[in-house]
């Protein structure tokens, strides 16, 4: 199938290395006014300016009508995969009671917990197919999902099956495995639960998943812990991604960096000699701006030192039903450019070839560019700095995954 999209008003390539960018790269997105881009089997033949483009003759034609048009977002941190939800909770957090409280008394992730081990296989699938389809609409075309909700064997095992599921909705998917939440209700110690995660639980979910994550953070898991976790990990093939310094400075960043983690995610907390660690070493930090929003705090990662660093950042959703119940990186990218100080050019940057490095995949997607995924999204907009701007609109007008339309306004 040979696809051609004409008349691009503004077509964001993000053209460049192949890598995650950093500092004033962050602001170099491949920019090209009344583009066009030509598409054989799922994949780019050509991205650029209709000036310089060669013949091509194709089996459809898409009218972009003079709009914008980027490469399809990269939702590089979700929990994309659960039951039922915690409106109740989001409606106590605005009369004040804080996220923590809720923690401790059985809500907050343990409730989750407790509905998605409820839930039928069936019944997981059909609301977990819901949030995809809410995620493409947002101009999201790949998104890593970790599981979590379980806390024990067949329970991740069925979030994991779920996730590589949601594939049928053109959504791609890459699977982490975060056993390491939380320790489960059933009153296991932690060091009880990680020794069953770590020997009996990790071996059986190895295959259906690229990545692990753990939540390092009081009263969940150590540095301690991460390290066995990640060491066990590696043994079997898989990356290691870590949440890290959401709630408190707890040397997360820094833990991450000595690890080789691939990423370090959250960071609202991390301190400018973690951050700063992070530039030593291809520990990527993913900020999640939408949970900081979620549960009513102030304290936004350090996005400013961050830039001073020359740290290739990535943007992401953190979609949970908890802290950050929002399927939009468009409104993630305006939380980055209103609270953090990123351009809107950074924040496209961030969510898109910089997502895609953080999940080693910037070869393939990420950017606009002859021999990558045809994986894009025509806006309502006609200047990429209006996603951003315009909080809350739908603005994708058509959603394409390796060639093919897999939703349209």
């Amino acid at each position: 199938m040979t696809v051609a999209i004409r008349n691009i008003g503004q077509l964001v390539t993000m053209e460049g290395p192949n890598r995650g960018r950093r500092g004033p790269e962050m602001n170099n997105i491949g920019l090209v006014e009344d583009g066009e881009i030509h598409l054989n089997h799922g994949f780019i033949v050509y991205a650029g300016p209709r000036s310089q483009a060669p013949s091509f003759t194709a089996e459809e034609e898409i009218d972009a009508e003079g709009g914008l048009m980027t490469p399809g977002l990269i939702d590089a941190h979700t929990h994309a995969v659960f039951a039922g939800n915690r409106a109740d909770e989001f409606e106590e957090r605005a009369t004040g009671v804080s996220y923590q409280e809720i923690a401790a008394r059985g809500g907050g992730i343990l409730s989750t917990v407790r509905k998605t081990r409820e839930a039928t296989e069936v019944e997981l699938f059909e609301q977990s197919k819901r949030h995809a389809e809410w995620m493409i609409r947002c101009g999201t075309t790949t998104a890593e999902v970790k599981s979590g909700y379980g806390l024990n064997l067949d329970t991740e095992l069925k979030m994991l099956k779920v996730a590589g599921d949601l594939e049928i909705t053109g959504l791609s998917i890459i699977r982490t495995f975060l056993g390491c939440h939380a320790v489960p209700p059933e009153g296991h110690t932690k060091q009880e639960y990680l020794d069953h995660v770590i020997h009996d639980m990790l071996p059986r979910v190895a295959k259906d998943c690229e990545y692990v994550d753990m939540f390092v953070e009081d009263k969940y898991f150590d540095a301690r812990d991460a390290r066995r976790y990640a060491e066990a990990a590696r043994a079997l093939g898989l990356g290691v991604r870590l949440h890290v310094d959401q709630m408190r400075d707890s040397g997360g960043a820094k833990l991450a960096a000595q690890l080789r983690a691939e990423t370090a995610e959250h960071l609202e907390h991390a301190s400018k000699e973690g951050l700063a660690s992070l530039d030593q070493s291809s520990t990527v930090p993913i900020l999640l701006p939408a949970s900081v929003y979620g549960i009513r705090s102030e304290r936004y990662p350090d996005y400013a030192f961050m830039k001073e660093c020359a740290l290739p950042v990535v943007l992401a959703t953190d979609f949970n039903p908890g802290s950050s119940p929002t399927a939009s990186l468009p409104f993630v990218m305006s939380l980055a450019v209103s609270k953090m100080g990123f351009t809107a050019a950074e924040a496209l940057t961030a969510c898109t070839i910089n997502a895609a490095h953080s999940l080693k995949r910037a070869t393939k997607i990420g950017s606009l560019e002859a021999g990558k995924a045809g994986d894009l999204v025509v806006w309502d907009a006609k200047d990429y700095r209006e996603l951003p701007y315009w909080v809350g609109a739908s603005l994708a007008k058509r959603v394409v995954k390796l060639g093919q339309t897999i939703w349209v306004q």
